[in-house]
């Protein structure tokens, strides 16, 4: 009779060689979505609302997707953030503090997402998506809001960033969005430098977190590798057009991508039938 050990290791290595034998049509695949996602996120945020849908439609298991969304995730935002401080578009005092607690943020909410049911993710993705729209659709109405921002510097760093950053630790996506919406309403940021220090902010989170799914094994390095490559050549061309877009571009193309993500993950998920 084969032990409980034994059965564990069996399954183990059976899902190693599953992992590890990626069709080049789905490698493809998420080359091209993470090529997207890096350009859309160092545009509007949000480029992860592309890229985990893609690893969990071509069967990736959740925590696998998650870990390995990280892994390619840190090559475009390191690629955005380096580009934003080497230009001087960021300031490395202005940002280094924030990036400090979207880390601790982001690191506890990846310790806590090895314990819970990772089913709860086919909700918060279409909710997260829904309320990226809605955000954008009416934010545009609303014009600036003050030039005094809502929140001190020290409120919004002790309290909003490191949520943000447990949000992103937890499932990810939508970070790059929620903190450049957060920068818009709360610290009267306008949208070309809301976006722009978001980046910083959404690489703490995603290393923070990579480092957990490391020590973790939840990594698959075949896909997390060829990803990483499309996130670098989206990242460096969003990084290049960003601060010659009209901003009020960046909202169309934050709506338009999340209408189309929240449609094909829909029928991914099975909702039509």
């Amino acid at each position: 009779m084969i032990s409980g050990q034994t059965t564990i290791r069996i399954k183990a290595q059976s899902l190693d060689m599953e992992l590890t034998s990626i069709s080049l049509e789905i490698l493809s695949f998420l080359f091209l979505c993470a090529f997207v996602a890096g350009f859309l996120d160092t545009l509007a945020g949000g480029g992860g609302l592309i890229s985990l849908p893609a690893l969990i439609v071509s069967g990736v298991p959740p925590l696998f997707a998650l870990g390995t969304n990280k892994l390619q995730g840190s090559m475009g935002t390191f690629t955005a953030s380096f580009i934003m401080l080497k230009t001087k578009k960021v300031s490395w005092d202005n940002v280094k503090h924030l990036m400090l607690s979207a880390f601790i943020g982001s690191f506890l909410g990846t310790i806590a997402v090895q314990f819970i049911n990772t089913d709860i993710l086919n909700f918060v993705i279409p909710a997260a998506l829904i309320f990226t729209v809605i955000y954008f659709l009416i934010a545009p109405l609303l014009g600036k809001t003050s030039d005094t921002p809502r929140l001190s510097d020290g409120v919004y760093q002790k309290t909003v960033v490191p949520v943000i950053g447990w949000y992103d630790g937890m499932f990810g996506p939508g970070t790059g969005s929620f903190f450049v919406l957060a920068g818009l309403s709360l610290r009267s940021q306008g949208i070309i430098d809301a976006t722009a220090i978001a980046k910083t902010l959404n690489f703490a989170t995603n290393i923070a977190s990579l480092i957990v799914f490391l020590v973790a094994g939840k990594v698959v390095w075949i896909a997390g590798i060829v990803m990483m490559l499309g996130q670098f050549l989206g990242a460096w061309g969003g990084s290049l057009s960003l601060f010659k877009i009209n901003p009020q571009y960046l909202r169309y193309i934050v709506v338009m991508m999340c209408l189309g993500m929240l449609t094909k993950y829909a029928f991914a998920m099975g909702w039509f039938d």
